[in-house]
C-alpha cells in the first residue's frame, strides 16, 4: 500500500495539530494501521495503531489522553489528533501499514516489525 501523510508544521507547546494520511494500492481496510515518529538524532518510535475495523486502538505512554488515532476507511484514511503538544513531541511522524502477510485479526499492532508499508513522514515541530 502506498502512504501519503501531511499535517506537519510548526507549533507552540500546548498547541494542537491534526495529522493526515491516505493510502492507495490495496484495500485499506484490511490493514492495521499505525502511526511512529523520530526525533532528530532518536531512534523510531511506536506512537499509536488501531486495528483495520477501528475498534481497537493502543498508545505509547507519553501520548495517552494527548492523541487520538482513528481511520475513515470509507475514506481511505488515518488520522491522528495532537492535543496538549510538548517540545518532546518534536520529530517526524510516519503513518505505517501492517503487512498482509500478518493475520492480526482485528487487533492494533505496536511491533514495528509487522509494519511493512511506510509514509514519507511530515515533520511536527512543537517550539517552547
Amino acid at each position: 500500500v502506498q502512504l501519503q501523510a501531511s499535517g506537519g508544521g510548526l507549533v507552540q507547546s500546548g498547541g494542537s495539530l491534526n495529522l493526515s494520511c491516505v493510502a492507495s494500492g490495496r484495500t485499506f481496510s484490511d490493514s492495521p494501521m499505525g502511526w511512529f515518529r523520530q526525533a532528530p538524532g532518536k531512534g523510531r518510535e511506536y506512537v499509536a495503531s488501531i486495528s483495520k475495523t477501528g475498534r481497537n486502538t493502543r498508545y505509547e505512554d507519553s501520548v495517552k489522553g494527548r492523541f487520538t488515532i482513528s481511520r475513515d476507511n470509507a475514506k481511505n484514511t488515518l488520522h491522528l489528533k495532537m492535543r496538549s503538544l510538548r517540545p518532546g513531541d518534536t520529530a517526524v511522524y510516519y503513518c505505517a501499514a501492517v503487512g498482509d502477510r500478518y493475520y492480526v485479526g482485528d487487533s492494533a499492532i505496536r511491533t514495528e516489525s509487522y509494519f511493512t508499508d511506510w509514509g514519507q513522514g511530515t515533520l511536527v515541530t512543537v517550539s517552547s
